[in-house]
């Protein structure tokens, strides 16, 4: 059974000539010149400054009420920055204010970053998404398959049918659970003080949750895929992500630990007590201020600006300052639903149940009646564990980033509301 939509089949098979003619020619160097954008009025853009500042005094509401305690947020549209805010305190008990220049821990939204690496080393003939992850990991040749993922008993397996693929781990769907997983906090599969390759030893040394392409469960399989990066590009994850992603993009602010000169412009995370008050909150055990030995696919601090920069980067068709990054058919990968209708949906409540996933590591809209709030079709976005999420929307050619730091990530549907009030601004519609 094919785990891939019949869409992105067919691309991959066009692509396959594509693939092999790019990596007949040397990679040439890339531009270090950040992305900038020019600033311009909403109305130039078709949209409404008044209605933009409706989502402003919403965001500021929901610090007045508690519910977060401040955020950062910007719009890019037609690639310009019509809307860019900062609210609230960065840190309450300082009185620090937010601005927009403040650092985020953005977790699952480091996720990408490893499905972008893939994508581009399989634009240069080094890999394909459909090789089989023993090829490079030879760890998970033998992995074997819990009886009852339900009971998550690691000495009641089953041998397992079929290979991973690369495809499989960029899609959620290798049969790989979450970090939180009963099973692998037991074992202490994953913890900053252990290496990446630590890491993902021990996840081939342990069951899987269900056979390969079977079934979407949101797991850990980019710290999978961020370990093959290492071993094909034969950089360490870190180093090839500020090399190939972070210097091009100009995503200067892009690190996995946040030295002095940074330190001042770290937002505080906040977890509400009973009583509704915040009350500062580390959600892992070696904070970010500190250097942690796992390089991972959760573990990435950025600010607003760097990570629109990455997202506007797929709607300028994997190009940067006029230079081709990404191929384009990588993009359409990158942007498009992978799963196959046999997996779908990838949840059972709320919008999970019209949405996708994509290869670039990406949720995609596949029924806007689905969500809560205003979404196009086809757009993609994705989320922090720590109450950020940003969206690309090819269809609006837009870009929405909202950044905070609550746990958790609820904060009264601050997020949601931001967004509606932001696409109740679009005065001009794009054809579809």
């Amino acid at each position: 059974m094919h785990l891939l939509s019949p869409a992105v089949l067919a691309n991959l098979s066009r692509l396959g000539l594509a693939f092999a003619a790019v990596a007949l020619a040397p990679t040439p160097a890339l531009s270090q010149t950040p992305m900038e954008f020019p600033r311009a009025a909403p109305a130039e853009v078709g949209m409404s400054a008044e209605k933009l500042e409706a989502a402003t005094r919403a965001l500021q509401a929901h610090v007045d009420a508690g519910d977060i305690a401040g955020a950062v947020a910007a719009v890019i549209r037609n690639g310009k920055l019509v809307y860019s805010a900062a609210v609230g305190r960065r840190d309450i008990e300082s009185t620090s204010p937010m601005t927009f220049d403040s650092l985020f821990r953005v977790y699952s939204m480091s996720r990408p970053m490893a499905s972008l690496g893939i994508l581009m080393l399989q634009d240069e003939g080094r890999l394909n998404v459909g090789d089989p992850v023993k090829q490079y990991l030879p760890k998970f040749a033998g992995q074997r398959v819990l009886v009852d993922p339900n009971v998550q008993d690691p000495d009641q397996t089953r041998p397992r049918k079929g290979d991973i693929t690369l495809a499989e781990l960029m899609t959620h769907t290798s049969g790989f659970g979450n970090r939180d997983s009963k099973m692998y906090v037991d074992r202490n599969m994953r913890s900053w003080d252990q290496t990446l390759a630590q890491v993902v030893d021990n996840m081939a040394a342990a069951p899987l949750f269900e056979d390969p392409g079977t079934a979407y469960r949101y797991g850990e399989s980019a710290d999978v895929l961020g370990r093959v990066i290492e071993v094909v590009s034969g950089m360490k994850l870190e180093d090839f992500y500020q090399q190939r992603i972070f210097g091009p993009l100009g995503m200067r602010d892009a690190v996995y630990y946040v030295d002095a000169a940074r330190r001042n412009r770290l937002a505080t995370v906040y977890r509400p007590l009973a009583g509704g008050q915040l009350q500062p909150f580390e959600i892992e055990p070696i904070p970010v201020t500190q250097h942690r030995a796992l390089i991972s696919a959760v573990g990435l601090v950025t600010s607003t600006m760097d990570y629109i920069r990455f997202s506007q980067f797929f709607l300028d068709d994997g190009k940067v300052n006029g230079r081709q990054l990404l191929s384009s058919g990588a993009v359409r990968l990158a942007e498009n639903n992978a799963l196959a209708d046999s997996v779908l949906p990838i949840g059972k409540t709320g919008y999970n149940t019209g949405t996708g996933w994509s290869l670039g590591g990406f949720a995609v809209v596949m029924n806007p009646a689905a969500y809560d709030h205003t979404v196009s079709p086809g757009e993609f976005w994705w989320d922090g564990s720590a109450g950020t999420r940003f969206w690309i929307d090819p269809r609006e050619n837009m870009v929405t980033v909202i950044m905070a730091q609550i746990q958790p990530t609820d904060g009264k549907h601050f997020r949601e509301q931001f967004k509606s009030l932001v696409y109740a601004a679009i005065e001009k519609h794009r054809a579809p």
